[in-house]
């Protein structure tokens, strides 16, 4: 497989929070938060199905390897590589500038790079 790997990406309503990219990464640059809700589609009667709902999730790029575990892992393809040029728009100065959020993480493919320069704070 020739997959030109750069930067992670997150499709956030296709992730059920079920922490299996966080436990897999060999350097635990992954962190994610959730909480669980009544789901809306459980019949009724009977006890009420809860399902997790994603709140935050973070990568923090200077500690990744990027060696594809997490992308590997995830059984309902949340994760994503995405090509070589969205890691060169989101270069930064600072390491602690390298921690993306599930709002950068998330753009389709990084489709919208002037969205990322306002993200960056750079508009």
């Amino acid at each position: 497989m020739n997959t030109p790997r750069s930067l992670i990406g997150l499709e956030a309503s296709k992730c059920t929070s079920c922490m299996l990219c966080v436990r897999e990464c060999p350097v635990w640059c992954i962190s994610l938060s959730a909480h669980s809700e009544p789901d809306p589609q459980s019949p009724p009667g009977g006890r009420q199905r809860m399902v997790n709902v994603l709140d935050e999730f973070t990568i923090d790029f200077g500690v990744c390897m990027y060696c594809g575990i997490c992308v590997d892992v995830c059984p309902f393809d949340a994760l994503a590589w995405h090509g070589a040029d969205a890691g060169e728009k989101l270069a930064v100065a600072a390491r602690d500038e390298l921690v993306h959020d599930k709002e950068v993480l998330g753009l389709s493919v990084f489709d919208d790079l002037a969205v990322v320069d306002e993200l960056n704070g750079e508009v």
